[in-house]
């Protein structure tokens, strides 16, 4: 396994980073994790160097805390790094900090979390929990011991990522980023500028949910073949993160040995400034053929903004457009409602018109947020 350095927690990393939210289950239902399957999993994993395992209160319908820690509790415990994450939705207080981490740590059979995440941060989030003095809730769970290093995962955009990355001395983050997102939420800058600041940098989201391993248009995968007939799409994703060494961590939602030993393999033979210029700019072409499936002509320049009845009109094009870049109606529609809140959703269009002439793409933006509203908000 490659180990790479984290940030400046002096820790020392697997590049390849366990994800429980995809465990195997048993009739398709989320809940219900296959005990079996998984502990086989976990258990492969850290057989085979893995040593970064991230968690969080609601994945498996609350149910994937308690099953990670029955099954590495114990000696296994001692051979990992144990992450899990504060869910903004379920704080009211700062009591309710407290109830949950103590909580997630009876759950995970620890008295210890090494890594501490708050949850999904988008603005929204972030200010609902500064409000209630959640840094000074992180900063005294690390004073008892609870705790041991703090980050936050991220959904939003560029500005407010930068926004919350430079208001504390975070140790680490965790970012949506893959070959398609290089512009999207953090993006290439703002890993950029987390590296900069000598904060450790993790990315979920590497397949973009598995699209970018199942979901290619045909000539991509073509292009991708005619290069390295045998490198699968899902290893070009990833060689394209471990090339860079601004990236500690890659996250992947592992639910097969198979998967995992690809996986596994190409973390090994995947080095820093791995890549030639023919790879980089083949991963451009199959960027750019994605893009040819996009539905509104948005460059998100937001010279239609702001918005006199509050719409976000560039993030409406944006959830709807990757609806149908990535062929996932059902995950940009969550993404959709996790990101907007009422007032920015497409259905608060008055039609009052004055987004339309700021417009340097002449989109017709009322008829095209009806669209949007029609699709997300049923």
């Amino acid at each position: 396994m490659e180990y790479r350095k984290f940030g400046n927690t002096g820790k020392m990393v697997s590049a390849l980073g366990f994800g429980c939210m995809r465990f195997p289950v048993i009739n398709k239902d989320p809940g219900n994790i296959d005990e079996v399957q998984s502990a086989r999993l976990l258990h492969h994993a850290i057989e085979q160097g893995i040593n970064y395992f991230d968690t969080a209160w609601f994945y498996h319908g609350g149910n994937s805390e308690s099953f990670v820690g029955k099954t590495i509790h114990g000696r296994l415990r001692q051979k990992i790094f144990l992450a899990t994450k504060l869910p903004p939705t379920e704080v009211h207080s700062y009591d309710d900090m407290d109830r949950i981490l103590n909580e997630q740590l009876r759950r995970l059979q620890t008295d210890y979390l090494d890594f501490y995440l708050l949850h999904a941060l988008n603005k929204r989030y972030w200010n609902h929990l500064k409000n209630l003095n959640v840094i000074g809730f992180l900063e005294k769970a690390v004073k008892d011991g609870r705790i041991h290093h703090i980050g936050f995962s991220f959904h939003d955009d560029h500005k407010t990522f930068m926004e919350i990355i430079d208001s504390y001395a975070w140790e680490f983050c965790q970012i949506q980023y893959n070959y398609m997102d290089t512009d999207h939420q953090a993006g290439q800058a703002g890993l950029d500028h987390t590296a900069n600041k000598g904060i450790g940098a993790i990315i979920m989201e590497p397949l973009r949910g598995g699209k970018l391993a199942t979901d290619l248009p045909q000539e991509a995968v073509e292009l991708l073949k005619s290069h390295s007939p045998n490198r699968s799409p899902a290893a070009w994703a990833l060689r394209f993160l471990w090339n860079q060494p601004q990236i500690s961590i890659v996250l992947s939602g592992m639910s097969s040995i198979e998967q995992m030993n690809e996986n596994i393999e190409t973390a090994q033979k995947t080095k820093i400034n791995d890549m030639s210029d023919a790879e980089n700019n083949l991963l451009e072409r199959v960027a750019e053929l994605f893009l040819q499936r996009t539905r509104i002509n948005c460059t998100n320049c937001g010279y239609c903004m702001p918005c006199p009845s509050g719409v976000s009109i560039p993030n409406c094009f944006e959830y709807y457009n990757k609806a149908y870049i990535y062929n996932d109606i059902p995950a940009e529609n969550f993404r959709y409602q996790l990101g907007l809140n009422d007032a920015e959703r497409a259905s608060q269009c008055i039609r009052c018109g004055s987004c339309e002439p700021k417009c340097p793409q002449q989109i017709p933006i009322m008829d095209e947020l009806a669209k949007v509203a029609e699709l997300f908000e049923k």
